[in-house]
């Protein structure tokens, strides 16, 4: 199969998506630190995607940087974060686990992503159990702003 005909598992119709409402109740994440807003694809187990609206309202840009405002990489970063435990937790079952960062690898950042764009993430499970790895990888339009590898830890939420 050359490039050219090679199909994206992300260009699959979806399973299942999440509108904002299944993201909060999947997740603990409340504003200012709820940095999803709906996953469009679901394959179980498998990918997802997420998009986050990047709004001028945003908190972070008061301060980063103040005349260019700028999102924040570890915000990238926890955005994909959200989308990938979002997709996990909101399966069945995981009602009483929370999800811990555990590590980030490979991490690289390769365009500002600015107020008034789309952030989409392309999130492939490469382990699930315990302790889960993840590849994320972010894009505003066509182009890759971001992409990390990450490992989570689930764990029972504090009663």
């Amino acid at each position: 199969m050359t490039a050219e005909t090679a199909v994206s598992p992300f260009a699959a119709a979806p399973v299942r998506a999440l509108d904002i409402m299944g993201v909060k109740k999947a997740i603990p994440h409340r504003y200012p630190f709820l940095l999803i807003d709906k996953i469009e694809v679901i394959q179980e187990d498998k990918y997802c995607i997420g998009i986050k609206m990047v709004t001028a309202n945003e908190q972070f840009f008061e301060g980063h940087f103040p005349g260019q405002p700028v999102m924040p990489g570890v915000l990238i970063v926890e955005s994909m974060a959200q989308t990938a435990c979002a997709m996990l937790l909101s399966k069945g079952g995981f009602e009483n686990k929370i999800a811990f960062f555990m590590g980030i690898d490979e991490a690289k950042f390769r365009a500002p992503v600015l107020p008034g764009t789309v952030l989409k993430h392309h999130i492939e499970i490469l382990r699930l159990g315990r302790a889960g790895k993840f590849r994320g990888e972010s894009f505003v339009g066509d182009k890759m702003v971001a992409e990390a590898t990450m490992t989570f830890a689930l764990v029972d939420k504090a009663a």
